[in-house]
């Protein structure tokens, strides 16, 4: 018998355990399955997942500039003052943080240019240049048990929740720079989540805080909670 290669997001789409709905809900049908399967769903996917292996990046001249589209299903983008921003890494650590953009700039910056896929069946090849998450939480210490990092958006905009070895992986950001420009507001600016590992609405925008957290928490994440997959990998 001939051995026939599927690829990973195929995969768990065939075994029946992946739910990514196109829209901005579900049915009761597919939240009630989706509730049912997300236990199930977490385990391949993380016994999948390699937190050594790095996603493919491209040259610049593959950036396409105005390919990354701007969700209008989100709310209302949120008006923040740079000048007096503030990022929150606290949870279960050791050292809470609380760091000023400009804290935040003077921290080594790591540049990648990844295809940013959404759910909705677009996708756009985009330079992000931020600060690696990793980087963050080593300065906060977390302590042992930490599985999932939660994330907060300014305005109560968003809200989204990742496990913790793809917040570690060496390709997730939290991005100031698009395209070698500095982020504009409607793209997530000051702070988005960036990463080549996770699809679109798992990339948070105008973020605020992170925190550390052992036990997932009730509200996982904006589209989540309306039915869609909680890993959402790629």
């Amino acid at each position: 018998m001939s051995l026939i290669r599927v690829p990973r997001r195929r995969f768990v789409q065939l075994s029946g355990l992946s739910l990514l709905l196109g829209g901005c809900g579900s049915s009761l049908f597919e939240s009630v399955v989706g509730r049912a399967t997300e236990p199930l769903n977490q385990s391949v996917e993380q016994l999948i997942f390699n937190p050594q292996k790095l996603a493919p990046e491209f040259p610049a001249s593959a950036i396409e500039p105005d390919a990354l589209l701007i969700n209008t299903a989100e709310r209302t983008t949120p008006q923040i003052d740079q000048a007096t921003f503030r990022l929150v890494v606290d949870g279960e650590v050791d050292n809470p943080l609380s760091l000023s953009l400009a804290e935040i700039l003077e921290m080594p910056m790591t540049s990648m240019v990844i295809r940013h896929v959404c759910v909705e069946g677009w996708a756009a090849i985009v330079q992000w240049g931020g600060v690696r998450l990793r980087d963050l939480a080593r300065l906060a210490g977390p302590k042992p048990g930490v599985r999932y990092a939660y994330f907060e958006s300014a305005g109560n905009t968003y809200y989204e929740s990742w496990d913790i070895a793809s917040s570690l992986h060496p390709q997730t950001l939290l991005a100031y720079q698009k395209n070698n420009a500095p982020l504009p507001v409607e793209n997530g600016a000051p702070l988005r989540l960036a990463s080549p590992l996770k699809l679109g609405y798992k990339q948070s925008k105008w973020i605020t805080r992170v925190t550390l957290l052992s036990e997932l928490p009730v509200r996982k994440g904006f589209w989540e909670d309306q039915g869609y997959e909680w890993y959402g990998g790629l």
